[in-house]
């Protein structure tokens, strides 16, 4: 499946498309999508950055580390701090009650092709299907502009990833 193809799918799947004022599932627009994500790209090219700056900016006080992969795979393990909010769980009142009343608070996202380990919880994935991209637009798409995500790969183990490792005899959902 095409990189376009399954972006939409995976939005406009989810309650997305849905929850937005004005729009109703039924109103589900590919070229609409498709105008989002050609505004998003640049924006986006922007925002890509390091482990370090990643770092620099999930210490201030007000910073969210999102992480949109599967409740199981988070329980498994995640960045520290990182609070989990599932992509296919993304409506305006759960992204509200995560992200809080201030549109513009900054967001730290990251996914499994941020680590090149390749073991759960962090199985990578083909590059067409990284999470960070439906992310950032989905974001994005609700009013959040002042996200930035991890680029490269690191491994889990290394010390400036603060990766903290949860119960992995959690199975994941089928």
């Amino acid at each position: 499946m095409r990189l376009p193809m399954m972006i939409a799918l995976i939005v406009f799947a989810s309650p997305l498309s849905a929850q937005i004022p004005g729009d109703n599932a039924s109103d589900a627009d590919y070229d609409a999508f498709m105008e989002l994500a050609a505004e998003v790209k640049p924006y986006r090219a922007e925002r890509l950055i390091s482990i370090a700056d990643f770092n620099e900016r999930k210490a201030k006080p007000d910073a969210l580390i999102l992480d949109a992969r599967s409740e199981w795979a988070f329980k498994e393990g995640h960045i520290k701090g990182a609070v989990n909010l599932p992509l296919s769980d993304f409506d305006a009142q759960s992204l509200a009650k995560i992200i809080g009343d201030n549109p513009d608070r900054e967001i730290l996202i990251y996914c499994n092709n941020n680590f090149n380990d390749d073991v759960r919880p962090v199985i990578l994935k083909t590059g067409r299907t990284v999470l960070t991209i439906p992310t950032f637009i989905g974001l994005y798409a609700y009013g959040y502009k002042n996200i930035w995500e991890l680029t490269g790969t690191l491994d889990l183990d290394a010390p400036e990833v603060d990766w903290v490792k949860e119960d992995r005899s959690l199975k994941p959902a089928r």
